[in-house]
């Protein structure tokens, strides 16, 4: 089984992904409770400001010094890693790629078969790569869950490439 994706097509730029690296961007999603959570997510600027008024009101409270839970905050995420189940939203990667003004659909390659979604639906597609901390050797590289969870219960599998027209 081939782990680089290709994404290709009627893009200025032909990338290839590599889902083993995933697992160290910090874009990485766990999939445990991203479908199952409330479907309003906060913008990036929200999600930051909320980020940098807790860290404030902790420096307040504790002082600027670190807590001593900060040693066990890491074991914990490193536990995460180890054990969890995590995927990636694809828009990041479909923006690098520039598709043309003229593009409108992407078409997933997987096993013999393809499926072909609007590019606006591709946007919000997520590629899980990691389920129970373990990359997705059997059925993967990875699986495509359409953004709003509908196919959550059957993800697309045997993944080999995006073509976008």
């Amino acid at each position: 089984m081939e782990t680089i994706l290709p994404l290709g097509g009627n893009v200025q730029y032909k990338i290839t992904l590599d889902p083993g690296v995933w697992i160290f961007d910090d874009r990485k999603v766990d999939l445990d409770t991203y479908f199952h959570s409330s479907k309003d997510r906060l913008n990036a600027l929200e999600e930051y400001t909320k980020d940098i008024s807790a860290h404030w009101d902790r420096e307040i409270a504790e002082g600027s010094v670190f807590p001593p839970t900060l040693k066990s905050e890491k074991k914990f995420e490193k536990q995460k890693m180890m054990t969890g189940t995590f995927g990636i939203p694809f828009e990041p990667f479909l923006q690098n790629a520039k598709p043309h003004e003229k593009a409108e659909k992407l078409i997933i390659q997987h096993g013999g078969d393809s499926t072909t979604i609007l590019l606006s639906e591709a946007k919000k597609l997520v590629l899980a790569f990691s389920k129970c901390g373990k990359p997705l050797k059997e059925d993967g590289p990875v699986h495509v869950y359409f953004g709003d969870g509908s196919n959550f219960d059957s993800p697309i599998k045997h993944v080999n490439g995006f073509i976008v027209e």
